[in-house]
C-alpha cells in the first residue's frame, strides 16, 4: 500500500498550527505533520534511524536520508551514524528523525545534538504505538497521518 499525497488539507492545518514541544537532549519534539513541512519547504533534513530490514518490509519516507541507529540483526549501535548524520545535515542546518514508534529517535536525537546538529524527535514515529491487539498504524505515525511514504 502507498500513499503520495503530500497532505490533506487537515494535514495541513494541523501543521500551521503545530509547535515544537521542548525536550530534555535535543531541540524538540515535533509532530509528523510539521516535520513534513519543514522537509517540503527545505528547512530540515529528514533522517530515518530505522533499520534497513524496518524500511524494506514497512515502508520508506521517499526522500529521507536513511541512517539506522541501530543495525538489524542483533539491533547493534551503527558505528558509523555519527560522521553519515554529519554529511547528511549542513553546518547550522535542521533534522527531524523518525523510527518505528518516536523512541529509538529520541536516542539519535540526542546523540545528534551532541554533534551539534539542531535535531528533532517525530513524535509518533512511522508506524505510531500498537493498539490493545498490538497492531500498529491505527494510533498515530507517518503512515497513519497520510504522509507520503512507500513501500517495495
Amino acid at each position: 500500500m502507498t500513499s503520495n499525497h503530500p497532505s490533506s488539507p487537515a494535514t495541513a492545518s494541523a501543521a500551521a498550527t503545530d509547535a515544537p514541544r521542548p525536550a530534555e537532549g535535543y531541540a524538540g519534539d515535533v509532530s509528523p505533520q510539521l516535520a513534513w513541512q519543514w522537509v517540503q519547504s527545505g528547512q530540515a533534513v529528514l533522517i530515518d534511524v530505522r533499520t534497513d530490514a524496518e524500511r524494506d518490509w514497512v515502508g520508506y519516507v521517499p526522500g529521507a536520508v536513511a541512517i539506522p541507529w541501530k543495525h538489524w540483526p542483533g539491533m547493534v549501535a551503527n558505528p558509523s551514524f555519527d560522521a553519515t548524520l554529519q554529511a547528511a545535515v549542513p553546518a547550522g542546518g535542521r533534522a527531524v528523525l523518525l523510527c518505528r514508534s518516536g523512541v529509538r529517535s529520541v536516542a539519535a536525537a540526542r546523540r545528534a545534538a551532541e554533534l551539534g546538529v539542531e535535531a528533532y524527535n517525530i513524535l509518533e514515529g512511522f508506524e505510531g504505538d500498537a493498539d490493545e491487539n498490538g497492531h500498529r498504524n491505527r494510533r498515530g505515525g507517518w503512515r497513519f497521518r497520510g504522509l507520503p511514504w512507500r513501500q517495495g
